[in-house]
């Protein structure tokens, strides 16, 4: 539990140093909260993913924190039942909708309950694995070492293929309602991606057929955090998972990443078998709660 000479405080512009000093020793499961202050900075102006930084402060250091981000969603690293405060102070600064939470799996549960969120319906609710790899032992499938696939950056022209494929991933993996909300989101999420060069498309050696993708949704200099991993069920059983990620990991590694993590159901069987068959090991959980229906702000 939280000691009594501790103190909330809304981090701002010049508390990066503490912050990440305290994200830094729990990285693996820190990505989004690191890669977000890192890209955005502290102060909340209400894009995506700036966010409003609850922390809860002991002898000037920060040893637990909340962040309700523009898109929503609270990121979690409140070890020690601090979950529920901080999610709450967030959530109340902002005035925002909340539409999921994520972060290590018990402060997810810890929060949703202190916050009377139990009962309320979820369009996703998981408990995942959390995976991590460190880049020297990346292991090559044979597939993509032959040349009989390459992995390569996204291009304009993959745009419509990528954002079909992210539309049918939103749905299986996201719990997201088909329609026109989820077309646009895909669109968009892709557009970026492809802007920045942060997706990857595995294609057929000699067809150049599209086959599987991959993105990163969180990244810093020296390690990344995997997602939107998709194979089309047609296409699924023949390795293209593990190809596209370890193309990637192969990429970002000759540009000085060291370590990568990334999350999946634990029920995803075919998933983690993948992973491990390029050097993959579980270092713990991670929370994953979307809600059927944003939560307003008065409502916390």
């Amino acid at each position: 539990m939280p000691m009594v000479d501790e103190r909330v405080e809304v981090l701002g512009a010049g508390d990066e140093d503490r912050l990440d000093r305290f994200l830094a020793e729990r990285s693996d499961s820190s990505m989004f909260l690191r890669s977000n202050w890192r890209a955005e900075g502290l102060v909340d102006g209400g894009a995506r993913l700036q966010g409003t930084y609850a922390a809860a402060v002991q002898g000037g250091e920060v040893v637990g924190v909340a962040a309700h981000y523009g898109n929503g969603m609270i990121a979690l690293q409140a070890p020690e039942g601090r979950a529920g405060e901080l999610a709450r102070v967030a959530v109340r600064v902002t005035g925002r909708e909340v539409r999921g939470m994520v972060g290590p799996g018990a402060q997810v549960e810890e929060a949703r309950e202190a916050l009377g969120w139990a009962g309320v319906a979820a369009a996703v609710d998981s408990r995942e694995d959390l995976f991590a790899l460190e880049l020297e032992a990346l292991v090559v499938p044979e597939v993509l070492a032959s040349g009989a696939v390459r992995c390569e950056r996204a291009r304009r022209e993959d745009v419509v293929r990528a954002s079909e494929w992210r539309v049918a991933y939103s749905m299986e993996a996201l719990g997201s309602a088909p329609g026109a909300e989820v077309e646009r989101e895909a669109r968009a999420s892709i557009e970026r991606e492809v802007e920045r060069g942060g997706l990857w498309m595995l294609r057929d050696g000699r067809s150049a057929e599209a086959l599987a993708m991959t993105a990163l949704n969180a990244r810093l200099p020296d390690r990344v955090q995997v997602g939107g991993v998709y194979t089309p069920p047609e296409l699924r059983g023949r390795g293209y998972a593990g190809a596209v990620v370890a193309g990637q990991l192969l990429e970002v590694r000759a540009a000085g990443v060291v370590r990568a993590v990334l999350f999946t159901q634990q029920e995803n069987h075919a998933a983690r078998r993948a992973y491990e068959r390029i050097g993959f090991v579980r270092v713990g959980d991670y929370g994953l709660l979307l809600f059927a229906a944003p939560i307003a702000a008065g409502e916390v």
